[in-house]
């Protein structure tokens, strides 16, 4: 007897789940990255910036920032039935880089958050995945009033090798966010010497 397939024998998918970084340098956009994608209510470690704060936060271009991240976040998001990604971002001040060593542990990859108005803040984190030799992605998030420069401008400020994935996007919206997390997946995979489905659908 043949039996045909139904909803009840078919079992159900197993995600695979994968750690991505967000980083990049103070008040560069990662907590609303993170927000502006994650399906769950993401878990944020910020704090009110204080004057004893003052002399070591650099808040040049960023004044009206008013709190940072002191831990990390966290969210989730649901590329496709099968495939999950855990997203942590990192603090962005100096004095907070300790914490990243932890973070990066199992991370498939990162997204390395820049603003044209303070590029030099995402240097390190550019130097902290070729280091440790973590797939990453460069997004440029195009601030309101910040000058738009051309890829090939943005890319060789910040010396990025040519493979590396470099976009434009807009931290606040959901859409642009997820791709630049499709980008740093499929970048981070292209180095894994296996078959693989595409990311998109």
């Amino acid at each position: 007897m043949a039996f045909g397939r139904s909803s009840r024998s078919r079992r159900p998918v197993e995600p695979v789940t994968l750690k991505i970084l967000v980083a990049g340098g103070f008040g560069v956009g990662k907590t609303t990255l993170v927000g502006a994608v994650s399906e769950i209510r993401p878990l944020r470690t910020e704090e009110r910036l204080t004057e004893a704060g003052r002399p070591v936060d650099d808040l040049d271009g960023i004044e009206g920032k008013t709190t940072t991240t002191v831990a990390m976040d966290f969210g989730r998001i649901t590329l496709r039935e099968d495939l999950v990604l855990y997203l942590f971002g990192t603090p962005g001040q100096d004095r907070f880089w300790f914490l990243w060593d932890e973070l990066a542990q199992g991370a498939l990859g990162a997204v390395v958050l820049a603003d044209t108005r303070r590029l030099a803040d995402c240097f390190a984190a550019v130097d902290y995945f070729e280091r440790r030799e973590i797939p990453f992605a460069v997004a440029v998030n195009c601030f309101e009033g910040a000058d738009l420069f051309p890829e090939a401008t943005v890319r060789a400020a910040l010396d990025l090798d040519p493979q590396v994935p470099l976009l434009m996007c807009d931290a606040r919206d959901r859409a642009s966010a997820r791709d630049v997390l499709v980008a740093v997946v499929e970048h981070a995979l292209a180095r894994v010497d296996r078959p693989r489905e595409p990311v998109t659908t």
